[in-house]
């Protein structure tokens, strides 16, 4: 079966492209097809994140292991689209560039039989010319949420002791040696 996906850019004016891939293609491929889709050069870091109808943003896949361990974090490559995108479940968020947070909505709209002579993924429609920088995120928390919450602790004056000259001598530290 063939999906036919909708990645829309998260900008204020209409760009979006529609991309027809086959099912069983893995989620590598369709970040290698919007690369391409969007004209993008492909060498930055993008990673997939699974979402809720609400498009709120839940568990990422990333394009490489970023785990301590090699073989230890699952990528792109290890999630045919079937297995993340069913009738029921058709959106995931896409985002290229972490740097500059190229940010889309992927959503997918029709799962069809493959057409004879079609070679996927194949770019259906373009509409809108891409921006020349992304546009702008504005990282809020939800109303009624602190967003710094997760991170109170219990800093306190002797947080900065380490700062102190006596703490660097056990370390075999010589300041002589410096200009």
């Amino acid at each position: 079966m063939i999906y036919k996906f909708r990645v829309i850019l998260d900008a204020e004016e209409d760009v979006f492209r529609d991309i027809a891939i086959q099912e069983e293609d893995t989620l590598e491929d369709l970040h290698n097809a919007i690369v391409n889709a969007f004209g993008f050069d492909g060498m930055e870091i993008a990673s997939f994140y699974t979402c809720d109808e609400n498009w709120t943003q839940e568990d990422e896949i990333p394009l490489f292991d970023t785990g301590d361990e090699p073989g230890e974090q699952k990528t792109m490559a290890d999630y045919p689209l079937n297995s993340i995108l069913t009738e029921e479940s058709t959106k995931i968020i896409y985002v290229y560039d972490f740097l500059n947070m190229w940010t889309f909505f992927v959503e997918l709209g029709a799962i069809e039989e493959p057409e004879t002579g079609v070679s996927y993924p194949d770019l259906l429609f373009s509409h809108g010319i891409m921006p020349l920088s992304a546009p702008d995120k504005n990282f809020e928390a939800a109303e009624g949420e602190d967003m710094y919450s997760d991170f109170d602790d219990d800093y306190d004056d002797e947080d900065l002791d380490m700062f102190d000259n006596d703490n660097f001598e056990d370390l075999g530290f010589d300041e002589s040696n410096w200009n």
